[in-house]
């Protein structure tokens, strides 16, 4: 349908146009078409429409591309959050596990300790 070098964007983007405005023009007709050619008046705003994607480079093209790219952007920047987020939780989790560890150990040797002393009792 397009060169491979195309923006697929711009392509899917150019596919929406034409199905909304064909929506929007003959939505009405659609079911009581009879004919093939029942819709060859569209064709003058496909080739309009086409004309203006041809050229990646124009103004609107780019700004549609800057647009994807900017949500791309926010949803990568999010996830990046969320993973550095789950990071701060982990590293607490191995602190707090860190920590009951040592203190298992005091308590440990303190039990011993306090089994010593009650032997010696006896």
């Amino acid at each position: 349908m397009c060169d491979r070098s195309y923006p697929k964007k711009l392509a899917f983007q150019y596919l929406e146009d034409l199905k909304n405005e064909f929506e929007r023009v003959n939505g009405a007709q659609i079911e009581t078409a009879a004919r093939p050619y029942a819709f060859i008046k569209f064709d003058t705003f496909i080739q309009k429409t086409k004309k203006l994607y041809q050229d990646t480079r124009t103004q609107r093209n780019i700004s549609k591309l800057n647009d994807e790219l900017y949500e791309v952007h926010q949803i990568m920047t999010r996830n990046v959050q969320e993973v550095l987020g789950v990071g701060e939780k982990l590293d607490q989790v191995s602190q707090m596990s860190s920590r009951l560890t040592s203190e298992s150990r005091i308590y440990a040797d303190k039990a011993r300790d306090l089994n010593r002393q009650v032997s010696f009792l006896d």
